[in-house]
């Protein structure tokens, strides 16, 4: 009997994962919940706000080239458990700053502690399933990030009275270290599927597929599709919900909870189906362009705000279950062998774009303010220029030849 077709594979293989991307996603989006307490407590502009935010995604795409080398050249048990460490001792900085730049260098530091949760699972994944598991347990992987967001929503908004903001972080500290230890007692060893490949080679091999049209057909939409969405979910869409709806903090929270439960039932669904769309012939570039077509209607009806809100909401999040399918649809293009290098290359390009949409928001918000445009006005402007760029990023994906 193969590992994966154990019946523990679950607990030593996937819940080490699972949790580790659940606690990912629950320091990704903690800010949207808490932004309005950290802008009052230390006075923050937008763009303030939206720098100390986005810290996490720099730092997080910044370390992508160098995992994914680490992931192919010592396995993901190793490299997982350590930097779980790392996402520990920000939470703790992060409980104890008290300035704009200690929060940043926290938040920083939380990003690239947590850089490896879902590219070493997905690279534990393709080391320890067959190919056509992958789609499946990428979904359910996701499902556990979507249980992180929803955690950071209503759940939070309401541990915020009695813990307040730093106390949630000196918890999250504790669990993040409680989970470094568990990877590395439960996942097996990995050691003998780790690539030999010399350090050169492999640098060069990363270069290689930064300039390969099969990669850069797909860079844009993880750039703004997948960064766009993580830029909205972790930060702007609870300002968008108070300032263009109307909705109180309590309120905007709990839509905030209806996108990330759409974002459950979507990579459930992609989780519970994958295997089976697989066998019939529809690959994950079918799926992400039929999704991330539904994606830019769904967000023009929110743009126009007419319609059920919250049916909108739930649909992004739902719909948002096909970034995930980008990492498999790019590194279908290449070696097994160098799944870390390319998986990790395009994740370079969703947290990039996530950095560059957060923090740009919140210039262009305050920016627009200063010549006097409303707050919601504001925001309308921003967040329709983010799908122009998602318009013009979904064409590579529907004309593959024009690339080549």
């Amino acid at each position: 009997m193969s590992l994966s077709q154990r019946p523990s594979t679950w607990v030593i293989i996937f819940l080490p994962f699972a949790l580790g991307y659940y606690l990912s996603y629950l320091l990704r989006t903690v800010n949207a919940v808490i932004s309005p307490d950290l802008t009052r407590d230390l006075n923050l502009s937008a763009a303030d706000l939206g720098l100390l935010t986005s810290a996490y995604f720099l730092t997080f795409g910044a370390a992508q080239i160098p995992l994914g080398i680490a992931l192919d050249r010592y396995g993901p048990k190793r490299v997982l458990a350590c930097l779980l460490l790392l996402a520990a001792l920000g939470s703790a900085a992060f409980a104890m700053g008290d300035s704009l730049g200690q929060l940043t260098l926290a938040r920083g530091l939380i990003g690239l502690g947590v850089s490896a949760c879902l590219m070493a699972g997905l690279k534990g994944f393709a080391m320890w399933y067959p190919a056509e598991r992958q789609s499946s347990m990428t979904g359910f992987i996701m499902a556990a990030g979507a249980l992180g967001a929803l955690t950071a929503s209503t759940p939070m908004e309401a541990m915020l009275p009695f813990l307040g903001w730093r106390g949630v972080f000196w918890l999250i500290a504790g669990l993040a270290a409680a989970l470094s230890v568990f990877v590395f007692l439960a996942l097996p060893g990995d050691v003998q599927q780790t690539s030999r490949e010399s350090l050169g080679p492999t640098l060069k091999s990363v270069a290689r597929i930064f300039i390969a049209p099969d990669f850069l057909r797909f860079a844009g939409s993880a750039t703004f599709f997948t960064g766009g969405f993580m830029a909205m979910q972790s930060l702007w869409a609870v300002p968008w919900l108070m300032n263009v709806n109307g909705l109180p903090l309590h309120q905007a929270a709990s839509y905030l909870m209806i996108l990330n439960l759409g974002m459950l039932a979507g990579q459930l669904s992609v989780g519970l189906f994958g295997t089976r769309l697989s066998q019939r012939g529809i690959t994950p570039l079918n799926f992400m362009q039929v999704a991330y077509a539904l994606m830019l209607i769904v967000q023009g009806l929110i743009l126009s705000g007419w319609g059920p809100i919250l049916v909108f909401w739930f649909l992004l999040g739902a719909l948002s279950a096909a970034n995930a399918q980008t990492y498999i649809a790019t590194a279908a293009n290449f070696p097994k062998a160098a799944f870390g290098r390319v998986s990790t290359a395009i994740n370079l390009m969703a947290f990039a774009g996530a950095f560059i949409v957060q923090w740009g928001l919140g210039i262009a918000l305050d920016l627009l303010q200063q010549n006097g445009t409303s707050v919601p006005d504001s925001l309308r402007m921003a967040f329709a220029g983010l799908i122009a760029l998602q318009i013009m990023s979904f064409i590579p994906l529907i004309y593959k030849k024009k690339l080549n």
